[in-house]
């Protein structure tokens, strides 16, 4: 699994870094996602495609092996 983020859809709403902190953070002066596992481990990839599901912008593409 490889996980891509297009930053200029993202809105800052925090639903990855809520879903996987592990996978996900954001930027302290404008809530911009950082990607920080492009390739999660085998324990966070289910957190991983959650937060792909649950992301309002649809900025974080799930690309499966």
């Amino acid at each position: 699994m490889k996980l891509v983020v297009d930053k200029s859809r993202c809105i800052g709403a925090g639903q990855c870094v809520l879903k996987a902190p592990r996978v996900f953070d954001q930027q302290e002066d404008d809530g911009m996602v950082i990607l920080l596992a492009e390739s999660p481990s085998a324990e966070d990839q289910d957190a991983a495609r959650l937060a792909a599901r649950v992301c309002p912008a649809e900025a974080i593409v799930v690309v499966e092996d």
